[in-house]
């Protein structure tokens, strides 16, 4: 009786553990910890590394200024870190940059008087908190919002926190850095005491550098005043320490040469795949969509059957990219440092809170392919910085005053198309700049980021296969001497190459190691992760769709399209279904031309497609024209509940289609274009008008 007392006990036990794997999901013991996040990250193993308390880490370390950020592209983190180099150099505080999502918040209302924290946070998508200030923006925007020792808003819990802010956002969205005006309205509530005025950078009128460069200098003199400090001489102070390591080889298996983490370093990556552990994945099928042959348009079926990613129709996939040769091979050249390119170098934080953003050891070719983004445009503030290290006086008079004066940097550099390898080369006269410390670029370049595109495919059709669309960028000035390549997508154009059996892809020159570290993506592999999105079709297959996706702003629109088919065939009841597409002409760029007609077998007269060419005829004629053409029905899809979609350029399309809309719905009604325009918003905020765009 005994015995069956204990299996009793044990059956339970291994039901409650199942139980609690089912409903959490593996949330407790499957997280992928960052191999390097407490070594290599934060320049010290121990305690200061792994505390989610930011008042002890800034107690452990010293600090009296932490500047956190929300980043999604990573650039918000730069300028976290410029921030923090700033305020070290200039005005003496003990500075830290925190990712948001490695702490906790309860404990803001204990938050010294004689500290500060900044606030650095992106606005992404409509309004939305990047992926690493969700929990934050959750706990700061909710109404019963509690803290450790205060309550919340009736107590101005956070009465003795001083801060600064700063966000960046995009006019092209209606939401318009949401994130940092709804947290100076929530810091308000809470009796925060807010330093200086809150700065707005715009990337859509392209001047968010300027913005930040405008804003912090009377910030700075705002919180000098309230911290009483004192401006002294900025001079450079490495965050970092690059030590070489001429006994090692790179060849050796302790050394990185790509590799994100210790698992794909040693050869058996596993998951959950996401923004820090990418899927090295096969890449199945890719096809070119253009019959233009001054133009690519990339198709691609991504393999993900090998990993536990899933996705859902309009979700978007992170390809991971890697710089080209040409640019790598340039940058190291034009420092001299192409003999020690494959020199073994560890790289450490001087500082306890430095986060050094690659594992160590690695190699000067490593971190320059894989690591930085050095093909991106210029920062003036950055341009300003290099001059103490020119290789002579007149060099450093001319980078000084190109530095220092927005419209000469305008006309000498940002005009110029130049990323900061091209422009020493130019700035330089043929000398090399052998005297900046390789510490400065790991600072002040962006780390390198996963360029994220909408799924075109339908999850319900092939939830295995990820389909992706893309057209090779490249971006010519007026002027400029040169053409920017896009980084990803001419990456995925040489893959594209290899796989259609070209020995030696090298689309315009770039040279890409498409092979990856140690030969890894041999066999045509791409690292990628998915990441989630709001932007989907309506839980019941029977509401009306109206979609407007021009060019490659059609590829979430591909699975949305996908998806209604197969419900159709599988017998659902499947709403009206109506897509604007818009491209040059009928010849040369007509995406999936050939799709459509068997998705409209498939569908009937549930599915319209109605196309705008640009340069068929006399005039030119877009989606929004063919939109106004479609008023009546268009009004009356919306009038059934109809789901409005938009997919593409934000600056120009999606601006005019929002106008365009307003007016159909004014002028069908009967009613004022003011209340045609709440009547949009409305559809906004209950999610029936949704976009996925870009600028």
């Amino acid at each position: 009786m005994a015995q069956l007392d204990t299996m009793d006990i044990l059956v339970l036990v291994v039901l409650l553990l199942g139980t609690l794997a089912y409903f959490t999901k593996g949330k407790y013991w499957a997280v992928q910890k960052d191999p390097y996040a407490t070594s290599l990250a934060n320049g010290t193993v121990g305690k200061a590394g792994k505390s989610r308390n930011i008042l002890e880490k800034m107690d452990e370390s010293g600090k009296n200024c932490v500047i956190f950020y929300g980043s999604q592209t990573g650039t918000a983190e730069d300028y976290a870190s410029r921030l923090a180099k700033e305020g070290s150099s200039r005005f003496g505080l003990k500075t830290m940059t925190a990712d948001l999502e490695d702490y906790d918040y309860d404990n803001l209302d204990q938050f010294p008087e004689d500290k500060v924290a900044f606030f650095v946070l992106a606005t992404y998508g409509e309004g939305e908190p990047t992926d690493n200030a969700v929990e934050f923006y959750e706990f700061i925007s909710s109404e019963d919002v509690s803290f450790s020792e205060k309550g919340g808003i009736e107590e101005k819990a956070l009465g003795g926190l001083q801060y600064v802010a700063f966000g960046l956002g995009n006019n092209t969205y209606e939401h318009y850095n949401s994130m940092v005006r709804n947290l100076t309205k929530f810091m308000d509530r809470l009796g925060a005491k807010r330093i200086g005025d809150a700065g707005e950078g715009d990337d859509g009128a392209g001047t968010m550098e300027e913005d930040f460069l405008a804003w912090k200098e009377p910030m700075w003199a705002a919180l000098s005043s309230a911290m009483n400090l004192e401006e002294r001489e900025a001079v450079y102070e490495p965050v970092y320490e690059v030590t070489e390591k001429p006994d090692m080889s790179a060849d050796d298996d302790l050394v990185y040469l790509g590799e994100p983490n210790k698992n794909h370093l040693e050869g058996h990556s596993k998951g959950p795949y996401n923004a820090h552990n990418p899927y090295i994945a096969p890449i199945a099928e890719s096809k070119e969509l253009f019959n233009d042959k001054t133009r690519n348009c990339l198709h691609m079926e991504i393999d993900v059957s090998g990993s536990n990613l899933s996705y859902t129709t309009g979700d978007h996939i992170a390809i991971w990219p890697t710089n080209a040769g040409k640019e790598v091979d340039r940058f190291l050249n034009i420092l001299g440092l192409t003999d020690k390119r494959h020199m073994v170098i560890a790289v450490k934080g001087l500082d306890a809170t430095a986060k050094v953003p690659f594992p160590s050891p690695t190699t000067y070719d490593t971190v320059v392919r894989y690591h930085l983004e050095i093909c991106a445009g210029l920062s003036r503030q950055f341009v300003s910085s290099l001059a103490q290290f020119a290789p002579n006086e007149t060099i450093k008079a001319e980078i000084t005053k190109i530095g220092s004066d927005k419209d000469y940097f305008h006309e000498h550099a940002a005009s110029k198309n130049y990323n900061i390898a091209q422009f020493l080369e130019a700035m330089g006269n043929g000398e090399k700049w052998t005297k900046i410390p390789f510490t400065l670029f790991i600072e002040s370049l962006n780390k390198i980021q996963p360029r994220y595109y909408s799924i075109s495919s339908s999850s319900l059709v092939q939830d295995k296969k990820i389909s992706i669309t893309a057209v090779v960028e490249s971006l010519e000035a007026v002027g400029a001497p040169h053409v920017v390549k896009g980084v990803t997508t001419n990456y995925l154009l040489a893959l594209k190459q290899k796989q259609h059996g070209d020995p030696h892809p090298d689309p315009h020159g770039l040279d890409y190691a498409i092979g990856g570290p140690r030969n890894k993506y041999d066999g045509i592999h791409v690292p990628v992760h998915v990441r989630h999105s709001n932007f989907k079709l309506p839980s019941d297959p029977s509401r009306p769709v109206i979609m407007v996706g021009p060019g490659t702003g059609v590829a979430p629109f591909r699975g949305f399209v996908q998806e209604r088919a197969q419900q159709a065939k599988n017998g659902e009841n499947v709403g009206k279904t109506i897509l604007f597409f818009g491209c040059r002409n009928s010849r040369d760029d007509f995406l999936y031309a050939d799709e459509w007609k068997q998705y409209a077998e498939d569908m009937g007269d549930k599915f319209e497609l109605v196309t705008a060419f640009s340069r068929e005829g006399p005039n030119k004629v877009y989606v929004q024209h063919r939109l106004k053409e479609k008023a009546e029905e268009v009004n009356k899809l919306l009038e059934q509940k109809g789901y409005f979609y938009v997919c593409g350029d934000a600056a120009n399309m999606a601006r005019e289609v929002n106008e365009v809309l307003a007016q159909i719905i004014s002028e069908q009604r009967g009613i004022p274009k003011e209340k045609a325009e709440s009547i949009v918003k409305q559809m906004r905020t209950s999610n029936l008008y949704q976009e996925d765009v870009w600028s």
